[in-house]
């Protein structure tokens, strides 16, 4: 990765965290996340530094879950969308 890259990931990266607060901040349901593959692994609860905290009412093992912003690719109305299969992310954690 160059140094412009890794710029430009930081960009995007911060640009998704301030979409997600702002999102958030809105109030109503929380956001659904999935995977690269589209599977649902989880429901935002808030971000926490540059980590997406998910609920715990909403985990196999009623623990919360974190996701590294750097594996948010998008987001909508709607999800958050990893770059990541939920294989790779329990892997991650």
């Amino acid at each position: 990765m160059t140094q412009n890259d890794s710029a430009q990931a930081g960009q995007i990266t911060e640009r998704i965290a301030q979409e997600l607060k702002q999102r958030l901040d809105q109030g109503g349901e929380h956001l659904q996340v999935k995977d690269s593959n589209g599977e649902h692994v989880g429901t935002v609860d808030h971000l926490e530094g540059d980590r997406v905290k998910l609920t715990k009412s909403d985990s196999s093992d009623g623990q919360h879950h974190y996701v590294p912003l750097s594996q948010v690719e998008s987001m909508d109305g709607v999800a958050v969308y990893l770059n990541v299969t939920r294989d790779e992310l329990q892997r991650g954690s």
